[in-house]
């Protein structure tokens, strides 16, 4: 029987090797190549299972990880003295095996089926004797308001090189996940940079008719590529200062090595035997640390690097819940949870230090800007994609204020209802889609340019796809924080104690940005389902596929049931019946001092039930109890008059970049 180390080393190993097994040998088939990306994948969540049951069942697994250890580039001619490669299981680790492999195989399943069918608009090169200018798109040419000659193109087309691109991203976050080193680590992350790029422009040919301004999925990869570059570079610079004062790159070397932080604490070099100048308050720790949290900014689309992700949204829909819930932004929360010890070097439990300022500065301006942003928008994925940089925000601004378990737990229950909603709102655009193909069957015809993400081209969809519909709510419950019943409350709940009891500014930031996630969850749920269909389309909508709805059903369960590992120990009846917070013990035993729990207080509880509340009752009002009507105008448009304009062009960063940055180059 293979030992618990021999098997962590096999987890990343399956989606690799399907990765190659497509592209090599069953390319050409698509079922065949649904069949190696699925297999592969649910071997790895079976082999992750086994490691997370021996990890939970290991007395003091913080102090004594399930690690393993090689020597993989020897330097100075000697197998002693060069970089390693290794596997580590701690509590954090053992978290990220939880939901890596659930959410990644749910996605797999999913895109089997989402995958399957479509088709989109793309130029049509070259003159073409046979083509004729038509209004319906469907076999013909047309010829759109900017003089380009547009033909649908079949989205299935490329269906068995998406299913090797996603086994390859899903791959590269398990070896981030179990990764003993920041070397190995970094490799993980940029194979998921290049991963980003190759699926986000995954239909490069894509073309919006009469939108010639409108982003392509060829440009928005290109753009999440080089942005979140900006960010790797600091980070690289980050990892090469560490290594050039410790000697190393492991976790465990560096991080739970109390002499090693305490000399990074001082700012001494003891081979050189000298001091290094401060910057502003900063250690070497400290600055070591900024450089590391930059390249949490890129990949986690914190503020200013932010642009990309919701461009990101112009990939397949199983691509955004991959980015978004299993793989890329959450490595980059992931580094600054597993960094913490060095961040929050010199911080004694009161006050803070220069870089966790800094940190929870920036976590938490993210977190209600991009909640304002998400107000106004209309593209159902796009309203998911600024959500996502709002919440992970929140996970930022956790570990900068120091609750170290709750930006883990937050960053857990978030993973898995995201990608339910990703997933849910992909399925509402299939349905959205289907009907309007059956529609036009039917005699009734659309606009070139009609959008099947645009809310306002929905409503009246509860009945049409329920399951759907169900599982969206759930997740969009969880979103909001919906009390006592959804993962999401008891993980936003904790982060706002902490804000509390440790930065009561962070607090009112993040309670605010609270407020308005409700408002705007509502809103999308209201626009997207509620009373009559605004457009043919919408009326025809069907979406029956079970490998669309499986995953979205197994997702809502744990959309509801996850967080009660994390329920306070001290809350009425449910803290002890569900175990004294499991996980806050468990989860901290990674740390050399696991932080104490900070005694319930019902003031944050409270506040926090009456915002999500709050929020969702005004949504409500104004968007499913009086449901919008096809033609009018968004109400809170007239609310906030030019302010609704700001936020719905995203405070116009995009047009700023690139007055900037892309022009004069």
């Amino acid at each position: 029987m293979m030992s618990l180390q021999s098997l962590v080393w096999l987890i990343p190993l399956p989606p690799l090797l399907a990765f190659f097994t497509i592209l090599l040998f069953t390319r050409h088939d698509k079922r065949l190549s649904d069949l190696v990306a699925v297999g592969a994948i649910l071997i790895t969540w079976v082999i992750a299972i086994v490691v997370l049951i021996g990890a939970i069942s290991t007395p003091g697994l913080g102090e004594h990880p399930i690690a393993s250890r090689i020597v993989w580039l020897p330097l100075g001619g000697s197998v002693e003295t060069g970089f390693t490669m290794g596997t580590l299981v701690d509590p954090l680790g053992a978290v990220m095996l939880f939901f890596v492999p659930l959410t990644a195989t749910m996605i797999f399943i999913y895109s089997t089926g989402y995958m399957a069918s479509g088709h989109y608009w793309t130029e049509v090169k070259g003159e073409s004797e046979h083509g004729t200018e038509s209004s319906d798109g469907h076999g013909e040419i047309v010829v759109d308001s900017a003089g380009r000659r547009l033909t649908k193109f079949d989205a299935t087309a490329w269906k068995a090189r998406f299913m090797a691109f996603i086994s390859l991203f899903a791959g590269a976050m398990l070896m981030l996940s179990v990764a003993d080193n920041l070397l190995l680590l970094f490799i993980g992350w940029e194979i998921m940079g290049l991963c980003s790029y190759l699926l986000i422009g995954f239909w490069h040919n894509r073309v919006y008719p009469n939108q010639p301004d409108r982003i392509t999925p060829m440009i928005a990869g290109i753009k999440a590529f080089m942005t979140t570059r900006v960010g790797d570079v600091f980070m690289l610079l980050g990892i090469a200062w560490l290594y050039s004062f410790t000697g190393t790159l492991n976790f465990r070397d560096i991080l739970y090595n109390e002499e090693m932080l305490r000399a990074l604490e001082t700012a001494a070099f003891p081979n050189l035997g000298q001091s290094v100048p401060l910057l502003a308050g900063l250690t070497v720790a400290g600055a070591i640390s900024i450089l590391l949290f930059l390249g949490t900014v890129g990949k986690s689309a914190q503020f200013p690097l932010h642009t990309w992700l919701p461009d990101a949204m112009e990939g397949p829909t199983p691509v955004s819940a991959m980015i978004h819930a299993a793989t890329m932004v959450s490595a980059g929360v992931y580094l600054l949870i597993r960094m913490f010890p060095l961040i929050t070097v010199g911080w004694h439990g009161h006050g803070f230090t220069p870089q966790m300022t800094i940190i929870a500065a920036i976590g938490a301006f993210t977190a209600l800007f991009a909640a304002t942003i998400a107000l106004a928008q209309r593209d159902i994925k796009k309203v998911l994609a600024y959500s996502t940089i709002s919440q992970l925000g929140y996970m930022v601004a956790a570990v900068g204020i120091g609750a170290y378990v709750a930006a883990a737990f937050h960053l857990l229950t978030h993973a898995i209802f995201k990608a339910l909603l990703f997933m849910g709102s992909g399925s509402v655009i299939h349905a959205v889609e289907h009907g309007e193909e059956h529609a036009h069957h039917h005699g009734h015809h659309f606009p070139i340019d009609f959008d099947a993400q645009d809310m306002f081209n929905m409503g009246g969809l509860w009945g049409r796809i329920p399951v759907t519909a169900w599982t969206f709510l759930i997740g969009g419950l969880a979103l909001s924080g919906f009390p006592l019943v959804t993962a999401g409350f008891w993980s936003k709940d904790e982060i706002l104690a902490d804000a509390w009891a440790h930065a009561p500014v962070v607090f009112w930031v993040l309670a605010a940005a609270a407020f308005l996630t409700a408002f705007y969850t509502m809103r999308q749920i209201g626009l997207t389902f509620a009373g009559e269909p605004r457009t043919a389309a919408a009326e025809e909508a069907t979406q029956k596929d079970w490998r669309m709805n499986l995953p979205l059903v197994v997702l809502a369960f744990f959309a509801i049931t996850a967080g009660y590992i994390g329920v306070h120990e001290e809350f009425p009846v449910l803290g002890q019946l569900l175990g004294g917070n499991p996980f806050h013990h468990f989860v901290g035993e990674t740390l050399l001092e696991a932080p104490e729990t900070l005694p319930l207080n019902f003031t944050p509880l409270l506040l926090s039930i009456a915002v999500a509340l709050g929020g969702l009752f005004v949504g409500w009002l104004v968007y499913v109890r009086r449901p919008l009507k096809a033609g009018e105008t968004d109400p809170l448009a007239r609310v906030l008059g030019p302010l609704y304009t700001l936020f719905e062009n995203k405070y116009y960063f995009d047009e700023l970049y690139d007055l900037i940055f892309v022009r004069p180059s």
